[in-house]
């Protein structure tokens, strides 16, 4: 019943000149005579209002992991509000996940985002495609996305417009763009990376064509 009076009590507030009464197992909107446009937009508008439980949770599946005494179990629910959720007393905030990357920097910071990185790539490669995949390249990924304090997707408009050389912009997406735009303004490329070296078919500075033998000739 203080459930149901919570739910009446917010939809009075966001549903002003309605009135809403409490059934036995529901509750009633009221609405004043009135045009049926104007009820159709009054029902429209009380689908989206919230009455109970965390914002942007649409949906939440009990669900049991494992057998006997090490069994569990976890709520898994459609939508995240990993903020609010924390907050909870009966949440392990030790074992919450979340895969919105994004959300858990905001959150929990740089270092979580990448640990989520990590974690999803692992998922999605190992465990769903059955790739075995290095975990050097897995966490060298995450190293890229992350380095900067800001998670950015492996884009052109994420890390790659970072990039100080033009070759190795133009190399990833839309090359003519990238080519013309430096054009304009007179960019300089110095070559000092393995993209644009390899695409000019050049020694790249790495390994054995890093040093550079200087001979001193007699006069």
């Amino acid at each position: 019943m203080h459930s149901q009076y919570r739910q009446a009590t917010a939809l009075k507030k966001k549903l002003r000149g309605s009135d809403v009464k409490k059934l036995r197992t529901s509750l009633e909107i009221n609405i004043p005579e009135s045009k049926v446009r104007k009820v159709y937009h009054i029902k429209e508008k009380a689908k989206e209002i919230v009455v109970s439980g965390i914002s942007s949770i649409e949906q939440a599946l009990p669900s049991k992991i494992g057998d006997g005494k090490d069994a569990y179990f976890i709520i898994k629910t459609a939508g995240s509000n990993l903020k609010k959720i924390l907050k909870l007393p009966e949440v392990d905030e030790t074992r919450t996940r979340c895969n919105d990357v994004l959300e858990i920097e905001s959150v929990l910071g740089i270092e979580a985002a990448r640990s989520a990185i990590i974690e999803e790539l692992t998922e999605v490669l190992e465990k769903q495609q059955g790739f075995d995949v290095d975990f050097r390249y897995i966490h060298l990924i995450a190293d890229a996305m992350s380095y900067g304090g800001k998670t950015e997707g492996i884009t052109r408009h994420g890390i790659i417009k970072g990039k100080s050389s033009v070759l190795a912009r133009a190399s990833f997406e839309t090359p003519i763009k990238h080519l013309v735009d430096a054009s304009i303004i007179g960019e300089k490329d110095s070559l000092t990376s393995v993209v644009e070296n390899v695409m000019l078919n050049q020694e790249v500075p790495v390994g054995t064509g890093l040093p550079k033998l200087v001979v001193k000739k007699k006069k």
